[in-house]
């Protein structure tokens, strides 16, 4: 079936309607700070356009999010209040912010709000229905929710792979639309597990290969490369017979590291020099060792530069090219190197780019990275693993519905 877009919803006309918005402002916050600062506003940035477009013409426009993992209650350090701070910079106008969801904050808030005005409603996951399991619990916090509109759009691409009351149960119960991100991530994601151009190939990073087993094994068969850097490259380094010494390594999955470069052949690429540490530290001693001689007791925390060039190789000619997940620690300056040298490779591709969300979106903002180099700059990590793992998304489910 099909998805109604934001701009069918445009065409039908939104002026003088309450529009419920379910946005993805899970940002991070710099640690320790004071009142708290954002770290990275990507995620509200991604989101202005469909809120400008809804406003613009004439709805009033109700936003709602989560942050963090709250336990089903209120919480202080999960506090949406200075993301609606910087929301009403980034929009140019104050943003309405309501201290609780469905409470009587909220409700005033809502009542008072007026065609072409903005609102933002605390943390979703500070209501236990949010997140409940229970189908009848879920419903009935998904019921509260629909009653402030006339209408619902989705633009929350890292959250639709969970089944929760504003992903999942909202859109049942109110006329509901894809907003653009939304729709283009699902565009995107469809070109990477369909017909892709090639050479194909895929840039693995972050620490543990459980992680990406999943994904691993839905593209194996579909790419020309699967290069594998970050914390689990050592457990395929210990599946090939070499120590890693101190480095992080996924015992349990040695042999099931084992059985996939078996698989690969030489689709599967590996780092052939890292970035040793005797400390998890900024300052901590550095030397580049080859990958295969890391000394005991040392810490691999990033790849080498013989590696980036080795990856660099592999995607000069490439036509398609999915990345997600850092090569190395790249938070600490000593280590951030090959993250930036093979996010660096891939903007020169001539093709299609897709950086896919979480720690790989943050590494390019960090290290200040031209994101105008890639051709897309997914929003939800997790969501879009799950996509080309071949499962079902529910927020994508609710909405063609």
């Amino acid at each position: 079936m099909t998805i109604k877009s934001l701009d069918t919803l445009l065409d039908e006309g939104v002026s003088g309607r309450r529009v419920l918005v379910r946005a993805d402002l899970n940002v991070p916050f710099v640690k320790g700070s004071s009142p708290a600062e954002i770290a990275d506003d990507g995620r509200i940035r991604a989101v202005l356009p469909t809120v400008v477009a809804l406003r613009d013409a004439g709805a009033a426009v109700i936003v709602v999010s989560h942050l963090g993992r709250p336990k089903g209650a209120p919480d202080p350090a999960y506090t949406l209040a200075p993301v609606a701070e910087r929301f009403g910079e980034l929009l140019g106008e104050p943003v309405a912010f309501a201290t609780d969801t469905v409470g009587e904050s909220a409700q005033g808030v809502v009542a008072g709000l007026q065609s072409g005005q903005v609102a933002l409603l605390e943390n979703l996951r500070f209501n236990a229905g949010e997140t409940s399991k229970d189908e009848a619990e879920r419903g009935a916090f998904a019921d509260q929710l629909a009653a402030y509109a006339d209408v619902y759009v989705d633009d929350a691409f890292g959250a639709v792979h969970r089944k929760h009351a504003s992903v999942y149960d909202v859109p049942a119960r109110l006329p509901h639309y894809a907003g653009g991100l939304v729709l283009r991530e699902v565009e995107v994601l469809r070109e990477l597990t369909g017909d892709s151009q090639r050479p194909y190939v895929v840039v693995l990073g972050g620490s543990k290969v459980s992680d990406k087993l999943a994904v691993i094994e839905a593209l194996l068969p579909k790419v020309d490369k699967l290069l594998i850097g970050g914390g689990m490259c050592f457990t395929f380094l210990k599946a090939q017979g070499h120590g890693v010494g101190g480095s992080l390594l996924q015992e349990e999955m040695v042999g099931t590291c084992a059985d996939l470069l078996a698989r690969g052949g030489d689709k599967i690429v590996l780092p052939v020099d890292v970035v040793a540490a005797d400390k998890f530290a900024a300052d901590a001693a550095v030397q580049t060792v080859p990958a295969t001689e890391i000394p005991d007791g040392w810490l691999g925390l990033d790849i080498g530069p013989e590696s980036v060039q080795l990856f660099a190789g592999a995607l000069a000619d490439a036509k398609t090219v999915f990345w997600n997940g850092p090569m190395g620690v790249f938070e600490l300056a000593p280590f951030a190197a090959g993250t930036r040298g093979v996010a660096e490779a891939i903007t020169k591709v001539d093709g299609l780019t897709v950086v896919g969300g979480g720690d790989s979106a943050a590494a390019v903002r960090a290290l200040g990275i031209d994101e105008s180099g890639f051709g897309h700059i997914s929003t939800g990590g997790g969501a879009s693993l799950e996509y080309l793992e071949g499962k079902a998304l529910p927020g994508i489910t609710a909405l063609e519905k």
